[in-house]
């Protein structure tokens, strides 16, 4: 099932810093902070909700479909898109702009300082689902640029697609009203436990209220597994033990591909949950967020062994 992605892609500029932020910062001076890190281990990877879920989707068989505008820099990252064979054809460039950058330094105690250029992720609007809308049957509505992600919702549902809204990083930026208006044309809603609290408090929904109005409300805890609430039930998905804990970054978008890979599969809830947790543990395991890999037949006895029974 063809599946659109709607997203940021964006170039991660990853540093590390071999020491601590606070031996460097003087708590009392903060008010005239100027700081200077040495960082002489840097890695560029390429990143960004559409670009991770569409990677982590392409790997399990899906056929994801990536809508998002990017800048006149995106030749590498589209080259790299070609080679994991996935189809740009809504991969928007706006010549005059650089696609988003993040610039994360991390220091010895797992701080980051993170700097974020949104560039041509702000031109998101400028996609328009009404030409793809024949082709697909699913979508998400993953973090993008503002007026973006409230065009493509109400796209969307004036087409009949069923989504996924996934609010993520970008919630703050909508009020209780948006926030209620998204929750109304989607068919299920993904939020961590951090968004699920800040999107009650925003909505002045109560889990009961939220629930009702969707499909299914997928809440991810870490370490803690998930919950998926449907139709008065609730499954508690455990987290899979990872192999290693390299890199958390990206895992939630990983978790994500799961969840669309289930649905567009027609799997019930249980194993759909099973899926998306078994990808997350996969992801942690390696740096960057489309460093890892995996064969159908690997995918398929993981499963088995994390969850003892047939995939």
């Amino acid at each position: 099932m063809r599946t659109l992605i709607c997203g940021s892609f964006a170039y991660d500029n990853i540093m590390v810093f071999g020491d601590r932020f606070k031996n460097h910062i003087l708590p009392d001076q903060v008010h005239i902070l100027s700081v200077c890190f040495l960082v002489p281990e840097m890695r560029r990877e390429f990143g960004g909700c559409a670009g991770n879920i569409a990677y982590g989707l392409k790997l399990l068989g899906g056929d994801p479909l990536p809508v998002a505008t990017v800048g006149g820099d995106f030749g590498p990252y589209r080259e790299w898109l070609a080679r994991c064979g996935i189809d740009d054809r809504y991969v928007t460039e706006i010549e005059a702009s650089l696609t988003a950058q993040a610039y994360i330094t991390t220091d010895l105690d797992d701080n980051q300082i993170t700097a974020f250029h949104p560039g041509a992720m702000s031109f998101a609007h400028h996609n328009r689902l009404d030409a793809t809308a024949a082709e697909v049957r699913l979508g998400i509505v993953s973090p993008d640029g503002r007026e973006g992600m409230i065009e493509h919702a109400a796209q969307f549902a004036a087409a009949g697609i069923p989504f996924i809204f996934d609010p993520g990083q970008g919630l703050p930026m909508f009020s209780g009203e948006e926030l209620r208006q998204f929750i109304d044309r989607a068919t299920w809603l993904t939020v961590n436990d951090y968004e699920w609290q800040l999107l009650r408090e925003r909505t002045a929904l109560t889990l009961e209220e939220i629930a009702s109005r969707l499909q299914a409300l997928i809440v991810t805890r870490g370490g803690k597994g998930s919950v998926i609430y449907t139709n008065g039930d609730e499954f508690h998905i455990p987290a899979v033990a990872a192999e290693a804990v390299k890199d958390p970054t990206g895992c939630g978008d990983a978790y994500r591909a799961g969840l669309i890979y289930g649905i567009s599969q027609g799997c019930d809830w249980p194993k759909t949950g099973q899926i998306a947790s078994l990808m997350g543990a996969i992801k942690i395991a390696s740096h960057g967020t489309q460093n890892y890999h995996f064969t159908a037949e690997e995918f398929r006895q993981r499963f088995e062994s994390a969850f003892g029974c047939g995939w």
